[in-house]
């Protein structure tokens, strides 16, 4: 088993496509936490710790997510995948210059058009990097390779806060967002390195873009597990959204600690994420998607709870070591599930449709999570938050019986 297991990492890992995609995942990741961190402490600093301010990053991040999902996920159908990702990559290195610009000229809120132009256009680029991981991966390794690539994600929830910090305080926020632009440069080279689309990827679509629509809506509800996914993603994106802007405020007033302790709790939720990652690899073929996805939001259920009953620094940290551990199995079971139970041709419309399900609710709690801190505190928060993880393991349920794929009902070509 064990050596069964070591031929499957190595062949996936001298995957040309896995080789590429990492590497560019690799860069894409140096830019984006030092982004995170700095406009964080930035926007803190500009509004004299303003919760609402500093939810508006969280909302700057994730509302595009839900406005352009769905576009973006219906044209990575139609559009060849790596031709998309490439360009996406240049768009937003080209986006940087404008924000400079405008910073230059004195306007320190453009830093919020950093996060919104990449986060935009990362909704065509990540439905065209799936259908390639659709493609070029072998099924029997598609969980493997989600935990290696959320692995890589844990990776830099050690050294990306560490790093964010320093170039921020070392350097300002205008060469924090100038690492950002350099890293999504290095991320379209490294896309380079694939090998040309097939000519049958993208090809120009006789169908029009609402029929498409219309197919995408029709195949994810003719699917049992895609319908109960959604669901569950509806549940854990309310949770999730109550909690993302809050936890800096979880460190400074429930704790006690300075703002600069949150690179520590993000820290220690990194090394938990890469050991659930890992351990996630070593059984990935004994555990359903299912039930791991549902096992990872009971876990974050009781986490939140707890955490926001805790006063104590050490208690509350070693909360956050379960919670990350917990989350790889949350990532790993829903791209899986989508991986599995989707045919090639529809796997941008499929993530495009579930994405805001998860967005739209997180985005709809971020929007409240500061007005709901100042008017309730924090405890009932997290409470709350924990009641909405329950929920998504209630509706997740009825899966657990499940085995294999349940594909959906053939959907005919738009235009017959």
């Amino acid at each position: 088993m064990i050596v069964n297991q070591s031929a499957s990492a190595s062949s996936l890992l001298s995957n040309r496509f896995v080789q590429a995609i990492f590497m560019s995942t690799l860069f894409l990741q140096i830019g984006i936490w030092v982004r995170n961190i700095a406009i964080l402490l930035f926007v803190k600093k500009m509004t004299n710790n303003d919760a609402f301010a500093v939810s508006l990053i969280s909302v700057a991040e994730f509302a595009p997510i839900f406005v352009f999902s769905f576009i973006g996920g219906t044209f990575a159908d139609r559009w060849r995948p790596k031709r998309t990702m490439v360009w996406c990559d240049l768009l937003s290195a080209i986006s940087i210059l404008a924000v400079l610009f405008a910073m230059a000229n004195g306007s320190w809120k453009a830093v919020f058009f950093a996060t919104l132009v990449s986060t935009t256009l990362s909704q065509f680029s990540q439905p065209a990097g799936m259908k390639l991981f659709r493609v070029h991966v072998p099924e029997h390794l598609v969980q493997m390779g989600m935990s290696v690539y959320q692995t890589l994600f844990a990776v830099f929830m050690i050294f990306g806060p560490v790093v964010g910090t320093y170039v921020y305080q070392s350097y300002g926020i205008e060469t924090a967002i100038g690492i950002m632009g350099v890293a999504f440069l290095l991320s379209a080279a490294s896309l380079s390195f694939l090998r040309r689309d097939r000519q049958d990827e993208g090809e120009e679509q006789k169908s029009h873009l609402l029929e498409d629509i219309k197919a995408g809506f029709h195949y994810v509800w003719s699917s049992t597990i895609l319908r109960t996914l959604g669901g569950g993603y509806i549940a854990a994106g309310l949770a999730f959204g109550l909690i993302q802007p809050m936890g800096i405020f979880l460190i400074t007033e429930r704790i006690g600690k300075p703002e600069n302790y949150l690179q520590w709790f993000l820290l220690v939720n990194g090394v938990a994420m890469i050991i659930g990652g890992m351990l996630v690899m070593s059984f990935s073929s004994k555990v359903s998607p299912q039930k791991l996805l549902a096992f990872g939001l009971a876990v974050n259920s009781l986490v939140m709870i707890a955490m926001g009953l805790s006063t104590d620094y050490w208690f509350t940290l070693g909360l956050q070591f379960i919670c990350g551990g917990a989350m790889p199995c949350i990532q790993i079971g829903i791209n899986t599930l989508i991986l599995k139970n989707t045919e090639e041709s529809f796997i941008g419309r499929v993530n495009g449709i579930l994405t805001p399900l998860f967005m739209g609710s997180m985005v709809f709690t971020m929007m409240l999570s500061g007005a709901i801190k100042n008017a309730i505190s924090l405890v009932p928060l997290f409470l709350i938050a924990g009641l909405f993880f329950l929920v998504g393991v209630a509706i997740l349920v009825p899966l657990f019986k499940l085995k294999g794929s349940i594909q959906p009902e053939p959907v005919k070509a738009a235009g017959n």
